[in-house]
């Protein structure tokens, strides 16, 4: 999602939106499907807000630590991303490192997010780092390799292993334009993303490596990427996708992310993440039954491929930095729309 943020009124469920979904019902306590599945989150601003003051409430009020309390609302896996030299130092290794540390004191698996970029990477901006801007591509190959390494390092000299690590976020035209721009240079993506592999199965072989895209209901899109990285022989573990559906229409996307994921696993037979999800949060309910849903959804899939899903920064609230898509409400708590993950 990322600087795209959401600054349209997205429509709260209303009549005309299937009736069964106003209301929670008859939700019950716990969802046993997810016991071994990903519940996962992405909390990068995380110290971000918490040096800007704000705080963070369990739902009886009681203030808690923010990565506490994710662990306290059922999630398992934590999502973080790297940027490479940050202007105000968020993002950048020693912030990785402080809240991967809290993560894992809390026993979180964790999922790295590289952008390879000094700010938001994502489908409209994929910015080579100022300090790469003059390489060409086998420079930027060595810079890659360099960079993924070197924060894993950093980790694992902290006894942090992560479980998965992104090489690359929302890549729908590659990466570290332009010579990575996958429309122009699919080869050259494939190489990045080889020297991103490289390094993370250094640091430890049983990473998971995931190339992430967007719109993950946009069949002829990862078909596009998958088959130009497969055919330039591109190594990875993991296909990822987010989802940002609307509140009154999310079921259709939630079919078609299904019918995507099959075909991705017929295609390539790899398992697959929903890296990013997240709906307003003004429609706690209609989100609660959107991640059921997808949930269900990731559960059924063949051969147990589907690893399960990461709510993107559901903490923001009190429209921080105008992202309206948290799943929190104005006073700092999680919504109903949290429960989804119990």
């Amino acid at each position: 999602m990322k600087r795209l943020l959401i600054a349209t009124g997205i429509l709260v469920m209303a009549a005309m939106s299937c009736r069964k979904y106003d209301m929670p019902g008859n939700i019950p306590t716990t969802n046993p499907i997810l016991e071994n599945m990903v519940r996962g989150a992405d909390v990068s601003w995380l110290t971000e807000m918490e040096a800007a003051g704000l705080k963070f409430y369990d739902t009886t009020g009681k203030q808690t630590d923010g990565m506490q309390l994710m662990k306290d609302i059922n999630m398992n896996a934590i999502r973080l991303r790297v940027w490479v030299n940050p202007v105000n130092g968020y993002n950048n290794t020693a912030d990785v490192l402080a809240k991967a540390t809290r993560a894992h004191a809390l026993g979180m698996q964790l999922l790295i997010d590289f952008h390879y970029s000094d700010s938001w990477a994502d489908p409209g901006q994929q910015t080579t780092p100022a300090a790469w801007a003059s390489q060409d591509i086998t420079a930027l190959q060595t810079s890659v390799y360099e960079h993924t390494r070197s924060v894993l390092t950093a980790l694992k000299e902290k006894s942090i292993i992560p479980t998965w690590v992104q090489v690359g976020n929302e890549t729908n035209n590659g990466m570290l334009w332009p010579l990575g721009k996958a429309s122009d240079h699919m080869d050259n993506f494939a190489l990045l993303i080889n020297a991103g592999y490289k390094a993370v199965k250094e640091i430890d072989n049983n990473i998971k490596v995931i190339v992430h895209l967007s719109n993950g209901y946009d069949n002829e899109l990862f078909k596009w990427m998958f088959d130009g990285l497969v055919a330039n022989k591109a190594n990875f573990d993991v296909i990822g996708m987010s989802l940002y559906p609307a509140t009154a229409a999310w079921q259709v996307p939630n079919q078609q992310c299904e019918a995507n994921m099959r075909d991705m696993i017929s295609r390539y037979n790899k398992e697959i993440m929903i890296c990013e999800i997240g709906m307003p949060a003004t429609s706690p309910v209609a989100t609660n039954y959107f991640i059921r849903d997808l949930y269900t959804r990731i559960h059924n899939l063949p051969d147990g491929k589907g690893l399960g899903a990461f709510y993107w920064e559901p903490q923001a609230y009190n429209k921080w930095q105008n992202y309206l898509l948290g799943a929190f409400d104005n006073s700092g708590k999680p919504t109903f729309a949290m429960d989804a993950f119990k």
